[in-house]
């Protein structure tokens, strides 16, 4: 396979684009991200081109999330540049271009879909997961919060599913995703090839054509077996339908026993601000439209990329020197001023906007 970080090929009609870092989990770089924007919007139009699929190389993962060490170079002055701003700045115009795309929108994920990863696939018209599928939304480990459109897909799960991944960054195997509507089918590994093909082979034109390709994957699809969310939904209704994150904790605190504690203890790991940044995130989007959702996300991506900003700290304890001991500030939730959340929303010289 060539040594291109993504590759773009069409093929019986369909443009099939491969994320090619099968070493670092398909982890997307900015030059990734240039990639897809120079590419995609010319396949939209392109009658030759009837659908788009995408899938990630190797056979661990789909894509893994967004590369942020180069962001943590130049925001610790290790390099200089602009990429702070124009990462998420590009990353966000592909994913609401995804979110409109005029033709089907394919994922064929045979592995670890988390973070920047779902940002290309939930958006799409259609995700296909195999039973290696691995979701999470795992931002606020890093001090960040779950953006490339969380604040949109999250807040639209059922109850307080939603604020409980963001917070939680819990992890979903195929059964739990197909039940909560994060992709829309099973289909066993071994079949994706055959899928692929299927769809090359099928007449996909016309109105209907997500229709017709609802009808291709339902021929491959499998019973992922039973979720375990379903019985996990009445405490997460429960103890994550709250105003604050220290409110969300109290309930915690009450409802006891292992599965409450376990919550709690993956929450007091986690940057107080982070947290609260996320929670005040699904607020403001729970009713916003997609795109107004990505300007408050690119809102909130600038000022996390302070260099005094948790998510620093995050990436260096998490990712570079994996010393998993973030030092927060503010340490304890109690610390975080509505101040301090309130500036992540402020609007930013080289705001993000729309048509």
């Amino acid at each position: 396979m060539s040594d291109a970080e993504i590759l773009f090929e069409v093929k019986e009609g369909l443009g099939v684009i491969t994320l090619n870092r099968p070493k670092a989990l398909n982890a997307l770089t900015h030059g990734m991200i240039l990639e897809l924007e120079k590419v995609i919007p010319g396949w939209e139009k392109d009658a030759a081109i009837k659908a788009v699929v995408l899938r990630g190389a190797g056979d661990r993962a789909f894509c893994a999330g967004g590369d942020v060490t180069n962001l943590y170079r130049e925001g610790t002055g290790k390099t200089s540049g602009t990429l702070r701003r124009d990462f998420f700045r590009d990353e966000y115009i592909v994913n609401r271009r995804i979110y409109r795309y005029a033709k089907p929108w394919i994922s064929l994920i045979d592995g670890i879909d988390m973070g920047g990863g779902v940002g290309l696939s939930v958006h799409g018209s259609h995700s296909v997961a195999s039973e290696k599928f691995l979701f999470a939304m795992p931002e606020t480990t890093i001090g960040l919060f779950p953006d490339v459109g969380g604040g949109y897909f999250l807040t639209r799960l059922q109850g307080a599913l939603g604020t409980f991944l963001a917070l939680t960054s819990h992890r979903l195997k195929v059964a739990d995703a197909v039940w909560a509507g994060i992709v829309d089918a099973h289909v066993p590994s071994a079949k994706i090839h055959e899928l692929q093909a299927a769809l090359g082979a099928a007449d996909l034109s016309g109105p209907d054509a997500n229709r017709k390709v609802d009808a291709v994957i339902a021929r491959f699809s499998a019973d992922p077996g039973l979720p375990t969310l379903p019985a996990m939904m009445p405490d997460i209704d429960r103890c994550f339908s709250a105003e604050s994150v220290a409110e969300i904790e109290a309930k915690l605190k009450k409802r006891g026993g292992e599965w409450a504690e376990k919550q709690l203890g993956a929450l007091l790991k986690l940057s107080p601000l982070a947290m609260s940044i996320t929670l005040e995130q699904l607020k403001r989007c729970a009713n916003r439209s997609f795109e107004d959702s990505m300007t408050i996300e690119y809102r909130m991506a600038q000022h996390c990329m302070r260099p005094d900003h948790d998510f620093f700290e995050g990436v260096r304890a998490l990712l570079i020197d994996k010393d998993q001991t973030p030092k927060w500030k503010p340490p304890t939730i109690d610390g975080v001023t509505r101040a301090m959340v309130e500036s992540h929303f402020a609007p930013v010289a080289n705001d993000l906007f729309f048509d």
